[in-house]
């Protein structure tokens, strides 16, 4: 009598199901899964933006361009490159050359001398060097930026490591791209954030990325020296390509001795 072909379907479902399963969890990678995308166009409500004003040991380009050549190349040459349109020179700027801001808020630019800049942000700091450069030069132009905006992205990212950045109005979602993205094991609804305080005290604070909450969060904007920490899942996701490649041949050994067995016994 002809062996029924019923227990051969249910381990052909089973499989099939495990394997849709394991597909599944790729709903965990997204951001944002609580946005409809009937609303997609919807305009989002950001949170405000704060500037991240001077403190004490940032390293700032302080570039002050005037009718004096000599006073010029004296005053940015601190900055690693100095370029003038009667003699061009061209240089690569070292990520942290610049004017040192001491303990006390100040920093000591060559010809202006000691100007008290912490606590102020880059653009007041502009107007406050510009204030003490009119006194000496006819309409200079001055401009100040943060050489050590920096922040460190750890964890399960794709390519951890302190990114000194260009700009001042940085995102944790921009930090997260500088970094690579997470990885597949990134725990996406629980992302540490590090911080120090006006006061000097480290502070942390979880958030999910996940959720559209955060783009109003008061910690959607970086400040500098932030630590960014994406904590790893604490079991592994299936949907990767070795994971997959494992189960498919694990699938496919099972499937193999079941039909042998079917055939001799």
């Amino acid at each position: 009598m002809k062996k029924s072909c019923f227990p051969m379907a249910h381990i052909l479902v089973a499989i099939v199901l495990f394997l849709m399963c394991s597909c599944g969890s790729t709903k965990k990678l997204r951001y944002f899964q609580d946005m409809s995308e009937a609303n997609t166009a919807a305009p989002l409500a950001l949170a405000p933006y704060t500037e991240p004003v001077i403190q004490p040991d940032d390293i700032l380009a302080i570039n002050v361009n005037t009718t004096d050549p000599a006073a010029t190349l004296s005053i940015n040459s601190r900055n690693g490159v100095y370029v003038n349109s009667s003699s061009p020179q061209s240089g690569s700027a070292n990520p942290l050359s610049g004017y040192l801001v001491s303990k006390e808020g100040d920093v000591e630019i060559p010809v202006l001398g000691k100007i008290k800049l912490a606590g102020l942000t880059t653009v007041q700091a502009r107007s406050a060097v510009r204030q003490r450069a009119v006194s000496s030069f006819n309409d200079p132009v001055v401009d100040v930026r943060f050489t050590n905006f920096k922040v460190t992205v750890l964890g399960e990212v794709n390519h951890p490591a302190s990114y000194i950045l260009p700009n001042e109005q940085v995102t944790l979602l921009d930090a997260i791209g500088y970094a690579g993205d997470m990885t597949i094991y990134g725990r996406r609804t629980n992302v540490l954030l590090i911080r120090k305080s006006p006061d000097g005290r480290n502070f942390s604070v979880k958030l999910d990325m996940t959720k559209k909450d955060l783009l109003n969060s008061p910690y959607y904007y970086l400040k500098q020296n932030d630590v960014v920490y994406v904590e790893p899942l604490k079991t592994k996701v299936l949907n990767n390509d070795n994971n997959l490649i494992k189960y498919l041949s694990l699938a496919a050994t099972v499937f193999t001795a079941v039909i042998l067995a079917k055939r001799y016994w």
